[in-house]
């Protein structure tokens, strides 16, 4: 049947109500990928403080373990404090194991930045010393 008022298309009414919605929806896609985006980049900052941390308790250790040895001059602590400042971190812990007291536990931490500081400081654990001896 042919649409009794001349002039109009057949259909052309149909639809008229999801005029534009098109763009909302590029709209909350775009905003839902830009908060994965941040969170992302979040944890990627995240996870580099964590390395971070590790590797100057890592250092931390050792050179605390080598100055316990005698290996080095100075205070084992105190030589903690410095390599851990040296790579970005500060120093929370510094034991000195016993029966020897040449075995050293490090503790580190690395706070985070912005946004990310809302998740605590990424924290690095390290014990280092002398080989032990195999039977």
């Amino acid at each position: 049947m042919a649409d009794p008022r001349p002039g109009r298309r057949a259909g052309r009414g149909r639809g008229r109500h999801d005029r534009g919605s098109g763009t909302v929806h590029v709209l909350g896609l775009t905003a839902v990928l830009a908060v994965l985006l941040l969170a992302v980049l979040l944890l990627a900052q995240a996870g580099a403080a964590a390395h971070r941390a590790g590797r100057a308790a890592d250092l931390a250790a050792l050179a605390a373990a080598d100055t316990a040895r005698g290996l080095a001059p100075g205070d084992p602590c105190g030589t903690a404090q410095r390599v851990a400042r040296q790579n970005g971190a500060e120093l929370v812990l510094c034991r000195l194991v016993e029966p020897e007291r040449v075995v050293v536990d490090v503790r580190t931490t690395v706070a985070l930045r912005g946004p990310a500081a809302a998740l605590g400081p990424a924290t690095g654990l390290a014990r280092a010393g002398p080989p032990e001896h195999l039977p």
